[in-house]
């Protein structure tokens, strides 16, 4: 019997804004190197790390509220790949300016990405506190079991602050774009990006909505539904996956020719 691979948790952010022509959503295209969703056209975001949890537990002590290791990685790996940081001075209800960022973006940003520095040091130095309730819970997926590689992902959907300027670091992503839903979808049809099924689902969902408020208030009102996608191969090379209707993604089994994540 094959093993299957336990799922590590992974957090990822849709940074939203609105462009001229509606709303547009803030992605990367992955390395080809990596092993999972190689080359592909994605969120930023990654894995959950214990220290993303230990900062988590002793910010929520000191005062409770959204803060959860997925969100604090989810800030964590957003500005690891895109330099956007939804943080928050000390005693301040606005995000941290430009000009700040981009001090502690010189200062800190390379280092953090090699894993010389952690984020708590990193917040800590810059008397940062992450604004962990910006983050409204949009979705959350389970890479199949038959998958080598598998992950647990918390999606969130955030605002992109006007200040910050988001870029792709180079290393793990090797592009970036601001672009509509919908746009992402015809030119993944046309050849243009690749796209595994979980972000094609959720760019389908996020389609529905035409600015960054309607996406966030219909978000703060849904329920998340856990999706596991139960994969049956067909004879054409293609899959059927099936996942739970009430996700909300328009159905429940769906076809699809795009090859696995991993």
């Amino acid at each position: 019997m094959t093993e299957v691979a336990t799922p590590r948790p992974a957090a990822t952010i849709l940074l939203l804004r609105d462009g001229a022509a509606g709303l547009e959503v803030f992605m990367v295209v992955r390395h080809h190197a990596i092993d999972f969703a190689s080359g592909a056209l994605v969120f930023p975001g990654g894995r959950v790390e214990e220290d993303d949890h230990a900062l988590a537990a002793r910010l929520d002590a000191e005062a409770p509220g959204h803060i959860t290791g997925f969100r604090i990685a989810a800030i964590r790996e957003t500005f690891e790949e895109c330099g956007v940081l939804l943080a928050r001075p000390h005693g301040s209800d606005r995000l941290v300016d430009g000009a700040t960022l981009k001090q502690v973006e010189d200062r800190h940003r390379a280092a953090l990405n090699a894993g010389t520095i952690g984020f708590d040091a990193v917040l800590a130095e810059a008397e940062l506190r992450p604004a962990t309730d910006l983050l409204v819970h949009f979705a959350h997926w389970i890479t199949p079991a038959n998958q080598p590689k598998r992950y647990d992902t918390q999606f969130f959907l955030a605002e992109a602050p006007p200040e910050h300027l988001a870029v792709h670091d180079g290393t793990e992503a090797v592009d970036s774009i601001w672009i509509n839903p919908a746009q992402a979808l015809a030119d993944t049809e046309t050849g243009r990006f690749k796209l595994v099924f979980a972000t094609a689902k959720n760019l389908e969902k996020l389609s529905r909505w035409r600015t960054v408020a309607e996406a966030m208030a219909a978000a703060r009102q849904a329920s998340v539904v856990t999706v596991l996608p139960r994969s049956t191969k067909l004879a054409d090379g293609k899959r059927l996956l099936h996942i739970p209707a009430e996700a909300d993604y328009g159905g429940s089994e769906f076809v699809v020719a795009m090859p696995p994540a991993s």
